[in-house]
């Protein structure tokens, strides 16, 4: 369980990435702008060639990941004898709560890799750098990635996140149970319809066929991309107001929340409860990330697959989120340090084929078209949804508005309150922290 364990702490990114990072770091004390030393212009396009060079690399990658991302780094370094990267690797809630104290302190990493709701609070917070050399040297432009993705590395009109990967939220079906209920696993249901007799059918042979976690993995997950579904969004276009309570919103909820009160999902669903409830045979639909791949290819006996999430509302949209390259900043100017750092992220973007090996969608389009991609099914399958992905708005602090929003849903699906309700107070919550948090970053 330690993949999705390791999952349930990234879950706590909303808020970690800006009540975390803010009670690390106040403002602008992660080193004054321009601390960190230039590098040579081409964003380490042109390697190094200075003296020997130690970069520390801070992730997260605890899980099934950590593997792959160790096989690049001692690739890298066996390739550049004169740059040494040293790894560290701790669960994401002590790395975001750690890092801008680092950072400040001049004790931060060269590099470390960040999701996309966290890159605008620290570059708010000065923990991180631009950028825009790396993202010139590497000739990337938009039309290489997906929009979403691309547009989330960005904050303030500057690029401060390398894209890595995309991992979507994807549609795992126990086949066993689909089998015994008389339906094809070849074709797992893809429209409202389809999965209303899908459910009906499991129902009629006395199985709850899809658990409603009231957690935000994978329950807000789920509601978030059922908002998307119904033509609707979480916060207004300019991120000062929620628009969660209207109702696409409500809609999304309703759809969720129905899995328990029509007997499709047990009322108390506990953390992880669905995912384990797949594995064992209790449930035959679970909408979970991408990371539960490798997690269910070590279940030899169970008999699965995945494909996009239905299109429940009449709209193709999923959830996602996304690992991006960051520099932090150098308290001390250090010329070698920034141009090596540039070259190892350089060097790891283009091998993002490995990556995807450990749960991932490359994000690179040329990756994903490839070959090689297509020989990974599972991947490929959930890559598909690529343009049909969301992320949170790069606003500072947003993770503390969508903490909101995870309550809500807590409420409603354990049938505390009425999705309306739940949805609407949470709003007006939120938006309080929406507007202190405009003037907490001068926004």
């Amino acid at each position: 369980m330690n993949t999705i364990n390791r999952r349930l702490v990234l879950g706590g990114i909303g808020a970690l990435g800006a009540t975390g990072v803010l009670a690390g770091c106040g403002a602008g004390s992660a080193g004054k702008p321009g601390g960190a030393a230039s590098a040579t212009g081409d964003g380490g396009a042109k390697g190094y060639e200075g003296p020997n060079v130690e970069l520390d690399f801070w992730n997260g990658f605890t899980g099934g990941d950590g593997p792959f991302m160790r096989k690049l780094v001692d690739q890298f370094n066996s390739e550049h004898p004169n740059i040494k990267v040293k790894m560290t690797v701790m669960q994401w809630s002590d790395y975001y709560t750690k890092l801008p104290t680092a950072v400040s302190s001049g004790r931060g990493p060269a590099v470390a890799i960040m999701h996309v709701d966290s890159l605008a609070t620290n570059a708010a917070r000065n923990v991180i750098e631009p950028l825009d050399d790396v993202a010139k040297a590497l000739e990337l432009k938009q039309e290489d990635f997906a929009e979403v993705v691309w547009k989330a590395g960005e904050y303030n009109g500057k690029r401060y996140g390398i894209p890595l990967d995309v991992h979507p939220l994807g549609f795992f079906y126990n086949k066993t149970l689909m089998e015994k209920a008389g339906l094809d696993p070849a074709k797992p249901p893809a429209t409202a319809d389809e999965y209303a007799a899908a459910l009906e059918a499991l129902k009629g042979k006395g199985m709850q066929g899809h658990w409603a976690s009231p957690f935000q993995f994978t329950g807000v997950l789920s509601v978030q991309a059922l908002i998307w579904q119904f033509g609707g969004d979480l916060f207004s276009p300019d991120s000062a107001k929620t628009v969660w309570q209207e109702e696409p919103g409500v809609k999304a909820l309703s759809w969720f929340v129905d899995l328990v009160k029509n007997g499709h999902s047990p009322k108390n669903v506990a953390q992880d409860a669905d995912a384990i409830a797949l594995q064992n045979g209790k449930t035959a639909f679970n909408w979970n990330g991408i990371w539960n791949i490798n997690t269910l290819k070590e279940k030899t006996s169970l008999q699965w697959g995945v494909a996009p999430i239905p299109n429940i509302g009449g709209t193709n949209a999923a959830w996602a989120g996304s690992h991006q390259f960051c520099l932090p900043k150098l308290k001390t100017p250090d010329e070698n340090k920034s141009t090596a750092a540039r070259v190892f992220v350089n060097y790891v973007s283009q091998k993002s084929l490995e990556w995807a090996k450990g749960g991932q969608v490359p994000a690179r389009k040329q990756v994903r078209e490839s070959a090689e991609f297509k020989a990974l099914p599972e991947q490929a399958s959930l890559a598909t949804q690529i343009d049909d992905l969301h992320f949170p708005p790069p606003v500072p602090g947003i993770g503390d508005a969508l903490a909101e929003l995870n309550k809500a849903v807590n409420e409603a699906v354990l049938l505390k309150a009425e999705p309306g309700k739940a949805l609407a107070d949470a709003a007006a919550r939120a938006d309080k922290i929406l507007e202190a948090n405009r003037k907490k970053y001068g926004a």
